[in-house]
């Protein structure tokens, strides 16, 4: 069996990106295997109505592959998707992924220096260095709610959205109200006949800036591309300076919470609606909330927040611990993903059979995100560890891209067996990164996916993107190499 230079596990923007800046650097012996038909990741697998980021359009991309052309200040999921397609076009990665092949394990051979990797369809590919670019915001799964399984009205999931189905005159329940929410909430309401939003917790909400690019501006990043750069520099620094906010407890904190405050203040004028949307904790604690339509959504007369716990789900709807039961034809569960704090949904097998999932079973950690001791030649995208509270993702993964393809060229030219980082190495690493982790909010007290069930932190950076990217520097000496 061929064993390729490198292999990629998915084809969203971190696994296109790295196959990009791998060919770059000389590497052209590359397979990119994705579970999907298309490429896109998260954003070709969302689709629910009023999908688009909460970060500006000229930054959510990477600085290596423009495009003048976003059609508005901040994209929605259709134009992010169009954009990566452009991207594996322009650059000819297409050629290179195998769809509809979905990974169930990798293995590695310590004699060889080589992982197998085994798919759903039994093909297998072998291959001397491995990047994981499945994401964590893969997967998603019904909550585990009492009485779920009794509903006998229609079910969805915001990540898995059911076209067919039409809202037109039905009673529809959307239970939470995080990221996936705020945005479909204020479609719903435009067709459903009555719209119910159960709420467990408020969130921090902020103004949506968003606005049409004009013809003209995008006309200027064409033919003069520094134009958008500056511009791209501009909104970099401007996410840059809100981290002093956000992910940590500052007098800039009290600021955003005054800021979110007078958003609910503006927007809803009902006493008691205003007291049952103001949030308990630290902005920046649990994912901030970027909306303009939300608030207004909630007060139309076909539309009602409930803030009482759901005891239960009954076969006509959702019953809540105030014993009122919600007859509902259709519930939507905008309830976040199954976030993969514990490594990826497959098994993964090291130097001597050692198994990442129980390794990392109680707490996720790596060296800089990046690889993990006994795991040689493996690289992760938005490993451990390297979520931005402030920042675009993008700018996260670049790095991470970059520490990649320095390790693999590495591993290439000097035609070493395998690569793996030292224990010692990645344990103060992590233990620099855990105490740094306890002066942030995500720390302060709220309960988010951010979190494993016993309150550790295995998701995010604490500290600057500028900071996390200085650190993506690849240093030999932090590996032990074996020829």
């Amino acid at each position: 069996m061929h064993v390729h230079d490198t292999l990629i596990v998915g084809a969203g923007f971190s696994g296109l990106g790295t196959a990009i800046k791998l060919r770059q650097a000389g590497v052209d012996d590359i397979v990119i295997v994705e579970r999907g038909q298309r490429v896109g990741g998260t954003w070709r697998d969302n689709t629910y109505p009023g999908v688009a980021c909460d970060i500006p359009s000229l930054l959510y991309s990477f600085s290596f592959v423009r495009n003048p052309s976003w059609s508005r200040a901040y994209p929605t999921g259709a134009e992010i998707c169009d954009h990566i397609e452009d991207m594996a076009d322009q650059h000819g990665l297409t050629p290179l992924i195998r769809f509809d092949t979905e990974v169930t394990g990798l293995t590695f051979d310590d004699q060889s220096g080589a992982w197998t990797v085994t798919t759903k369809r039994r093909k297998q590919f072998r291959a001397r260095t491995v990047v994981l670019a499945s994401g964590p915001l893969a997967d998603h799964r019904f909550p585990e709610i009492r009485g779920i399984d009794s509903y006998r009205g229609h079910k969805i999931h915001s990540a898995s959205w059911d076209h067919d189905y039409d809202f037109t005159g039905k009673r529809v329940a959307v239970i939470g109200t995080g990221a996936s929410a705020v945005q479909i909430v204020p479609e719903l309401v435009k067709t459903a006949a009555f719209v119910k939003v159960f709420q467990r917790t408020p969130g921090w909400v902020l103004p949506r800036l968003d606005l049409p690019m004009p013809a003209a501006v995008q006309a200027l990043f064409a033919k003069v591309p520094a134009t958008q750069e500056i511009t791209r520099q501009a909104l970099y620094w401007g996410h840059e300076a809100s981290a002093a906010a956000l992910v940590w407890n500052t007098p800039m904190s009290g600021l955003v919470a005054r800021l979110g405050k007078a958003h609910l203040r503006q927007q809803v004028k009902d006493p008691w609606m205003r007291r049952q949307l103001t949030p308990d904790f630290t902005p920046g604690c649990k994912r901030m909330l970027i909306s303009s339509d939300y608030y207004p959504a909630l007060q139309r007369d076909n539309c009602k927040l409930i803030d009482w716990p759901i005891a239960t789900l009954s076969p006509a709807g959702i019953r809540t611990s105030d014993g009122v039961e919600h007859h509902l034809d259709a519930i939507v569960f905008a309830t976040g993903y199954d976030v993969h704090l514990s490594g990826p949904p497959f098994p993964v097998a090291g130097l001597g059979g050692r198994s990442l999932q129980q390794e990392w079973a109680d707490h996720a950690e790596a060296y800089k995100s990046a690889s993990a001791h006994g795991y040689p030649n493996l690289f992760f995208m938005t490993g451990p560890n390297s979520g931005p509270g402030h920042n675009s993702l993008l700018v996260y993964v670049e790095g991470q891209i970059a520490y990649a393809v320095d390790a693999i060229t590495t591993i290439l030219n000097r035609n070493l067996r395998y690569l793996d980082v030292r224990a010692d190495v990645q344990q103060r690493h992590n233990a620099q990164i855990q105490r740094r982790l306890t002066k942030t909010t995500w720390m302060s007290g709220c309960h988010s996916w951010y979190l494993t069930a016993d309150g550790f932190n295995a998701s995010m950076y604490p500290g600057f993107a500028t900071q996390y990217r200085r650190q993506m520097q690849f240093r030999a000496e932090d590996y032990t190499a074996v020829a």
